[in-house]
């Protein structure tokens, strides 16, 4: 700390050195103001923008339909990150593993159902490592899932200087608010309204809006810096979304996906059978058949058009949040994140929701803006994110901005931000790490931001995983409770592959067992990018799964795989 303000750890050689100059050659007066100034340089505040379940449909990761300017904008000026995953595709435990920074088999959270300060360990999250260096650390809408995983306040102390913000709407969410064609009131899973119907006149993620606004606002005449984490409700279901961005995607420009059938090869253990959407009245209406439906093609059509609603949707708000964010002063001196927790199936392999290890449900779009960085300063007068109305924009395209193809993870996150912000580095993880509150079990991708051509792109690896009862299809596989868990789905994602063992694992020890091998999931991306067809048979997987089973860890047991069967299929080309 220097006269009130927190000095970023990587400011200081930068200080110290120009000081001693300045100091010999104008005297400690002058010495004050050019340390203000040079401390201000190294200031950064963070806007960490988080959607729900959003796969990367978006144009700026080349998607022909989607419909998103503003989130496009921001891409424009940023980094890319095309090879992003999460680590589990169910949204309470990715949230707490990205914001901790360690994997589920670290937090011990494959449900809702638990808090891992109290069931794992006392781990340090984002937001909490800002708020110990100085941070006012502020939460609006859904960061942290509500409930048991978040100690039923969304971490407050440990995370946020203030209790977080939830907005009173969102009580109305899963209630009978959805207008049938009769005008009677259902809990659907489409359910497109004229907001000035609702409860309160409004909606969750317009609630989220205007309080980031306010907050942003409150922030411009502080002497603190401010960590602020926005978390948009949509795209998640039920689809409650204003009406008019239907119109965005008519129903006759829409289309099933080309793989809407269940892989013959696909284990039943990888199968998500969409339990949620089934609970809708509306697809409760349909009679469909458990496990596999399938859902009527005109339906499928309508989930898809009021998905791609809900994005555009989304993109108006994040819109206005940055536009506000210019409009105060502070997208010079701020770093924003936008991403998701994890991805949605659309019909891909019969399969709808998240739920499974396939791309669809684990790759989330990644994006990150520093000024300076990764675009120039603006001029005075300039605006970086000038509000787009998607309604007058509709074939508004912005380039791609500066794309990353490594493959990279949620769990990267915490280490990146503290590096770009000029935190001290967070210290990698040991394969044990449930004693120590602060380490991150992800990478620093700090460096593939700041200097992208000294640091081509890594091939890497991403892992994820998702847990089952039983190695048949039930009513509980999607989200089974932590007692009922008795296989692990783990899953490594290469450029090349994606290879996946589901094994047996204990619930009370939280423990897995490579050898006890149940099913196996592999597909070759060149030869198969929707992963559709499964060749785990056609390889010989015996010989080295007592080697797998004597290594320190899953990821690491993965890797030697893929690199055995990687060696395997090269060798049957030659």
């Amino acid at each position: 700390w220097w006269n009130g303000s927190f000095v970023p750890w990587m400011c200081i050689p930068q200080i110290s050195i120009n000081c001693k100059m300045l100091s010999y050659q104008y005297g400690p007066t002058f010495l004050k103001n050019a340390f203000s100034t040079l401390l201000n340089q190294c200031h950064f505040n963070i806007l960490y923008l988080m959607a729900d379940d959003l796969r990367p449909t978006l144009g700026c990761y080349s998607d022909p339909v989607v419909k998103s300017p503003n989130i496009d904008q921001l891409a424009s000026v940023s980094k890319v990150f095309y090879n992003a995953y999460a680590q589990q595709a169910v949204c309470a435990p990715s949230r707490v593993s990205f914001l901790t920074s360690r994997r589920p088999d670290t937090t011990k959270l494959y449900d809702f159902n638990s808090y891992w300060r109290v069931h794992a360990g006392n781990y340090t999250t984002l937001p909490q490592y800002f708020k110990s260096n100085g941070y006012t650390t502020l939460s609006v809408g859904k960061v942290f899932h509500p409930g048991i995983a978040s100690n039923h306040s969304d971490d407050y102390p440990y995370s946020w200087s203030v209790p977080p913000y939830h907005p009173p709407s969102f009580k109305y969410e899963k209630g009978k608010v959805c207008k049938n064609k009769d005008g009677t009131l259902h809990t659907n899973l489409l359910c497109a309204v004229n907001v000035s119907e609702m409860p309160l006149g409004t909606l969750p993620d317009m609630e989220n809006t205007a309080e980031a606004i306010r907050l942003l606002e409150s922030m411009k005449q502080s002497i603190t810096l401010f960590f602020l984490a926005v978390g948009f409700y949509k795209p998640h279901v039920p689809f409650r979304i204003p009406k008019e961005y239907l119109k965005l995607y008519p129903i006759e420009s829409m289309s099933i996906v080309p793989d809407p059938y269940v892989p013959k090869k696909l284990p039943s253990v990888a199968y998500n059978p969409w339990t949620d959407l089934r609970r809708r009245e509306d697809v409760q209406a349909l009679n469909l058949s458990f496990p596999y439906g399938p859902i009527p093609k005109d339906f499928q059509l309508q989930i898809r058009q009021h998905y791609f609603a809900s994005v555009s949707y989304m993109d108006t708000q994040v819109g206005k949040v940055l536009n506000a964010l210019d409009d105060l002063g502070l997208s010079s001196n701020t770093i924003v994140v936008f991403s998701s927790d994890h991805g949605w199936s659309l019909g891909e392999h019969g399969e709808w929701a998240k739920y499974s290890n396939f791309d669809v449900a684990t790759r989330v779009p990644l994006i990150v803006f520093k000024p300076g960085v990764t675009s120039p300063l603006p001029q005075p007068g300039e605006n970086t994110f000038p509000f787009i109305d998607v309604f007058q924009n509709t074939q508004e395209r912005f380039g791609k901005g500066q794309g990353v193809e490594s493959m990279v993870e949620l769990v990267d996150v915490f280490p990146t931000l503290s590096n770009l912000a000029g935190l001290r580095p967070v210290r990698r993880c040991p394969p044990r790490s449930f004693e120590m509150e602060l380490c991150t079990e992800g990478s620093n991708l700090a460096h593939l931001i700041r200097n992208p051509e000294r640091y081509p792109s890594r091939e890497g690896y991403s892992f994820s995983q998702y847990p089952r009862p039983s190695d048949s299809i039930q009513e509980n596989s999607d989200l089974p409770d932590l007692a009922d868990i008795r296989i692990m789905g783990y899953s490594i994602r290469s450029l090349d592959y994606r290879y996946t063992l589901w094994v047996g694992f204990d619930p009370g020890q939280c423990l897995h067992n490579m050898t006890d091998l149940h099913a196996g999931e592999l597909y070759i991306l060149a030869e198969d990018p929707g992963q559709d067809n499964n060749v785990f048979n056609e390889f010989e997987h015996g010989t080295v799964l007592h080697k797998l089973g004597m290594q320190r860890s899953w990821p690491d047991s993965l890797k030697h795989h893929v690199m055995y069967f990687s060696n395997s299929f090269k060798s049957n080309v030659l």
